[in-house]
């Protein structure tokens, strides 16, 4: 059952639509090649057990986690969403 001006399956398309988004922004941030031995951060050796899980990682476990923390902070707005994006 539709809303207002919107059609049957609205709220579900833009759910879609946002997961979609984000899946690809996070796809775009995954590294590939050779992992470094050393975080380019702060210096720090990576552990062995890390570069192999992880491909082509640059970053130590602190170093990442701090990063993490940042890139949450920074994008976690739906834009998408949210109504008053729609009316600028």
């Amino acid at each position: 059952m539709a809303g207002g001006w919107s059609h049957d399956g609205a709220v579900q398309e833009q759910i879609d639509a946002s997961t979609e988004d984000e899946v690809k922004r996070v796809r775009s941030q995954l590294s590939d090649g050779k992992s470094l031995e050393y975080c380019e951060e702060c210096g720090e050796p990576i552990p062995q057990a890390r570069r192999e899980a992880i491909a082509g990682v640059r970053l130590c476990v602190d170093c990442q986690a701090e990063q993490d923390k940042q890139d949450s902070r920074e994008g976690s707005f739906n834009r998408r969403g949210s109504k008053d994006s729609q009316l600028r």
